[in-house]
């Protein structure tokens, strides 16, 4: 069995038992840096708003909230210990104080589009909330963009879902795809501000 399969395997199981509870644990794991993709969770949780198994309000509402309380744990590890660690281990990770200055400043300006487009883009919504800690972003903006973005990620799963019926599985192979493209993208535009403002 393939590690998607696998994956897939258990979110089915989970919310099978677990129903909404379910559906929280797992969206909050997977903003908590846990590689529990919601392009399974959700559409999957859709599949069953379409049989009537369950609500779609709550099935959204569980899928945002577990986002948010995943994303407040991973921000809070930012805050908390992300700037000294980066201090002290990042030359392991070509990271230095200038790239956390660059950060600190990016988030002073753009944090809250940041948090809010961050959590409607594969890749980036699962990370964005630990380098938010980091630069130290307000946690009441925080929590308001990343809720807001969080539903409406959860209702555009649950809606494909719901459309594809039998056949929800097929959004997570292209959204794998899409999943490179986002972080080529990201490590091409972050070589680009790195190299203007050295």
């Amino acid at each position: 069995m393939s590690i998607t399969g696998f994956f897939t395997d258990i979110v089915i199981n989970v919310i099978e038992m677990m129903g909404y509870l379910g559906i929280f644990i797992l969206m909050a794991l997977e903003s908590a840096l846990i590689p529990i993709p919601s392009e399974v969770i959700i559409p999957f949780s859709g599949f069953l708003v379409y049989t009537g198994k369950m609500d779609p309000f709550l099935t959204t509402s569980a899928g945002a909230f577990g986002n948010l309380f995943g994303s407040i744990i991973a921000y809070l590890i930012g805050l908390k210990w992300g700037r000294d660690f980066l201090i002290r281990y990042g030359k392991y990770f070509l990271v230095n104080r200038h790239h956390i200055a660059i950060v600190d400043e990016f988030f002073s300006k753009y944090g809250d589009k940041a948090v809010f487009f961050g959590r409607l883009l594969p890749a980036v919504r699962t990370v964005i909330s630990f380098p938010a800690g980091i630069a130290r972003m307000g946690f009441k903006k925080f929590t308001i963009y990343t809720l807001f973005g969080s539903y409406i990620w959860s209702f555009f799963l649950l809606y494909m879902g719901v459309m594809l019926r039998e056949r929800w599985d097929i959004i997570e192979y292209y959204f794998e795809v899409i999943d490179y493209i986002v972080i080529i993208a990201l490590v091409g535009l972050i070589i680009y501000m790195l190299k203007r403002r050295s």
